[in-house]
């Protein structure tokens, strides 16, 4: 059988090579079947090197153009504190690039040399903001000492001392001369058992409460409008000596003296 011809082994598959003149195979071309085929490692160069760029521009608009610088700030949330005083003590760098402004330094700062502060969110408000929300501590019990009143609030911190009274906040006396419970629990302790007793209190009776006299950390009394007083007993069972006292007082509103110290087995007297 004779072999191929020379067309037909021109004819070959051009994957397998294309035949010369003299029968001989040559390997494929790389610019054959659809040109240069570009290597792989070409592609993933490209898109680190425009990654690079991005973060680059990136980097420039955050850190060193003029467009996301702080300008301006705004303050809210301040009752007995000023925007200027807050402003002044919260030192935003103006001028500084926005990203770069450290907010936990200035929240430190404002908690650390304005103590009426109770919290303050420091926000970035972009483009050319910083915005800081204060939310002041209220006081709600205040403390007579040398002719000057110090302020307690909520979480039994003294927190500011003032030369004239708060309107509406009852007055804590310690009348604890003498007493063990100072050398034992402390006066901060007992300043917090105060604080605790006055949270009890149903808003009713809070309405006519003028003082709260700590004696010993057992030995809390209460002073109302009207003369009428109330001997509390420690602070324990707040809730259960809240709900009897409400009950004597509607059931013996003439009465002057009362007694939940032990909210069981209450007394009334005066009446």
């Amino acid at each position: 059988m004779a072999g191929p011809t020379t067309a037909e082994r021109g004819a070959r598959n051009p994957r397998d090579g294309s035949a010369g003149s003299d029968g001989s195979v040559r390997p494929p071309r790389q610019d054959e079947g659809g040109g240069r085929r570009r290597r792989p490692g070409s592609r993933a160069l490209a898109v680190a090197v425009a990654a690079v760029l991005l973060v680059a521009g990136a980097t420039w608009v955050l850190y060193g153009s003029q467009w996301l610088r702080a300008e301006h700030v705004s303050i809210s949330g301040t009752e007995v504190l000023t925007p200027q005083q807050v402003q002044e003590v919260a030192a935003v760098p103006i001028g500084a690039p926005l990203i770069a402004v450290d907010t936990d330094a200035i929240e430190a700062r404002l908690r650390q040399k304005l103590p009426r502060i109770d919290s303050v969110d420091v926000v970035r408000s972009w483009p050319h903001g910083i915005g800081l929300k204060v939310t002041e501590r209220k006081p709600v019990l205040v403390l007579e000492k040398s002719g000057k009143f110090i302020e307690v609030d909520a979480k039994s911190v003294r927190f500011a001392t003032v030369e004239t009274a708060p309107k509406g906040v009852p007055r804590l006396e310690l009348t604890t001369a003498g007493s063990p419970s100072v050398k034992r629990f402390g006066t901060g302790r007992l300043i917090a058992e105060a604080v605790r007793v006055r949270g009890d209190l149903p808003a009713r009776i809070l309405r006519d409460l003028t003082t709260v006299d700590v004696r010993s950390y057992d030995r809390i009394s209460l002073e109302m409008k009207g003369g009428r007083t109330v001997l509390w007993g420690s602070s324990e069972e707040g809730e259960a000596k809240a709900r009897t006292l409400t009950a004597l007082m509607k059931a013996v509103p003439a009465a002057r003296h009362f007694d939940v110290s032990a909210p069981t087995a209450p007394a009334v007297s005066g009446s």
